[in-house]
């Protein structure tokens, strides 16, 4: 009887318990997560289309990390960064659901506390995003609100799995009780002597498993709802555009040498490197685009696509460079640019005296601050609205961005753009200036030693060398080699298409038998050398020699 009155609950003794309870505990809280997130995702692509709650939890966490870190990730994994990050946040989320999971049939509400919390930070990093409003709280509102009530419900499925449930409260003990405790489940046909052969232990799995099926094909069909990349894929596959007023000249006799393995003259779309600070690529409707002027102006401006390409387009091959681009790396690249001059577009809004920087911004709230000459002077700054020949790409900025010579990306080469604004560098700082960046981004003279590639052993005491070099807005005027430190020798430069293009240039050596260090440097069109001063990319770009080493027979 004392047994019966203090023992009212059904306990599992420790030896009872499942070894595999634990994990599937961990993979309720992951489908209870997982179902939640894509009901935020859902809920937000009704409500506020522009922010998910995804990637402004992603957005928040890479505009938080200390510069050292975003360089060491491009460098490690170049443009493949934001897959490894998205991936990297999959698994961190997987894990802290599962262990919400757990903490929860371990202790009522510590993991549902949990999940509140995250749906805190979720709300706050979406209130972070440039596009954000008060509907876009309704994404994490929603994701917390079903991620708690289903781990609820798993919960309460996985305690009744394991002889916890009192159906005369109604509800299962507010922690799990003492292991050591005798059971009680002969009277109750779900507590079977062996859990692992209960009909609650059938009904918490089927739960489980029809929640990850449903995560499954429900995330599919979210994915698709949630991105409107289709529909601006066939939008760009539909936009035709004009022909140049001014078209790009040929491209002039000898300016590709015949040496395998250098980087071809012209960059193919798909080779083009892409950085920026979008975890996942903007879906800007080109119908419904716009790019507005303000701030030190004699009056706004504001222009469509459909005026911006009834203007008198200018095509124009321009070298762009990533200010993380190590020395030797590959974050360069030339391509041949259709768009507007920047300042004819400067000159209908009215540029006030005393202004020197314009602010351009981008759809996912990326800024740059660019040097008001570089935008008003002679040279080819644009609003791109093609890319060798098409529209551009939309990883490249489609509708429109940004082209500035001579500049690194960073402070230029805005993609997505939506608006200038006319300002001070006293008054206004670009995304990555308040980082530890520099304000102003001129590119420095750099050159790159494609063929043969470091390490290389060759059957033969004479090399042929090959790779390109690029000064934009100052061009190439000559490159050198030299092999272990001895004297430089001229390198033959293919003919450049202009002064804002990199150029290729091929070299042979002999430097004997045995292991050599080679170099290369160049000049620019001011005959400037190269600077020797090793630098790292941080604060405005990586300088030094491109060094590899051979080893020749």
């Amino acid at each position: 009887m004392r047994a019966q009155t203090d023992e009212p609950r059904a306990a599992v003794q420790r030896a009872d318990i499942p070894r595999s309870a634990g994990i599937w505990a961990a993979a309720g809280g992951i489908v209870s997560v997982a179902l939640g997130v894509i009901a935020g995702e859902l809920t937000a692509a009704a409500v506020s289309p522009a922010v998910s709650p995804v990637t402004a939890v992603g957005g928040a966490v890479i505009d938080a990390l200390p510069p050292a870190v975003k360089e060491g990730a491009i460098s490690l994994f170049g443009t493949s960064d934001k897959l490894v990050f998205l991936i990297v946040m999959c698994i961190v989320i997987a894990v802290l659901a599962g262990a919400a999971g757990i903490a929860e049939t371990r202790r009522r509400f510590t993991g549902i506390v949990g999940i509140a919390a995250f749906g805190v930070i979720g709300a706050a990093a979406v209130l972070t995003r440039a596009q954000a409003s008060a509907a876009a709280l309704a994404g994490p509102v929603v994701a917390a609100l079903l991620a708690m009530a289903l781990l609820a419900f798993y919960r309460n499925r996985y305690q009744r799995w394991l002889g916890v449930w009192d159906p005369a409260v109604g509800h299962s003990a507010d922690r799990t009780p003492d292991l050591g405790r005798p059971s009680d489940r002969a009277t109750d046909p779900d507590r079977a002597t062996d859990p692992d052969r209960s009909p609650a232990r059938r009904s918490f799995l089927q739960a489980v498993g029809v929640g990850g099926a449903v995560a499954v094909v429900v995330g599919i069909a979210a994915a698709a709802v949630r991105s409107t990349a289709v529909g601006i894929a066939q939008a760009r596959a539909n936009l035709v555009l004009p022909a140049p007023a001014t078209p790009a000249a040929a491209l002039p006799e000898g300016a590709e040498l015949a040496l395998p393995h250098i980087a071809p003259l012209v960059t193919p779309n798909a080779d083009f490197y892409r950085i920026d600070t979008a975890l996942v690529v903007p879906t800007v409707n080109p119908d419904s685009w716009k790019l507005k002027v303000n701030g030190m102006v004699d009056h706004e401006v504001e222009i469509d696509l459909r005026a911006l390409l009834a203007k008198p387009l200018v095509e124009n091959y321009t070298t762009l460079a990533c200010v993380s681009n190590e020395v030797g790396g590959s974050l360069v690249g030339n391509a041949k640019w259709l768009g507007w001059p920047v300042r004819e577009l400067l000159a209908m809004a009215g540029v006030q005296p005393g202004a020197d920087m314009v602010l351009s911004r981008s759809t996912d709230g990326f800024t740059a601050g660019t040097p008001l000459e570089a935008m008003t002077d002679q040279r080819n700054a644009i609003i791109a609205v093609g890319m060798n020949g098409e529209p551009l790409p939309q990883e490249h900025g489609f509708p429109a961005r940004l082209v500035v010579p001579g500049l690194y990306g960073f402070v230029s080469a805005t993609k997505w753009v939506t608006s200038l604004t006319v300002t001070r560098f006293a008054d206004e700082k670009g995304y990555w200036s308040t980082r530890g960046w520099s304000d102003h981004g001129p590119i420095k003279t750099q050159s790159r030693i494609d063929t043969p590639r470091d390490g290389t052993s060759l059957k033969t005491d004479t090399v042929a060398l090959g790779g390109v070099a690029w000064a934009p807005h100052r061009g190439i005027s000559k490159v050198q080699v030299r092999a272990d430190g001895g004297s430089w020798q001229d390198a033959v430069l293919g003919a450049g298409i202009s002064k804002d293009t990199w150029v290729q240039w091929t070299a042979r050596l002999a430097p004997g038998t045995g292991q050599h260090q080679i170099q290369v440097r160049a000049f620019d069109g001011g005959g400037e050398p190269q600077t020797d001063q090793v630098a790292p990319v941080v604060p405005d770009g990586a300088s030094g020699y491109h060094t590899i080493t051979l080893q020749t027979a």
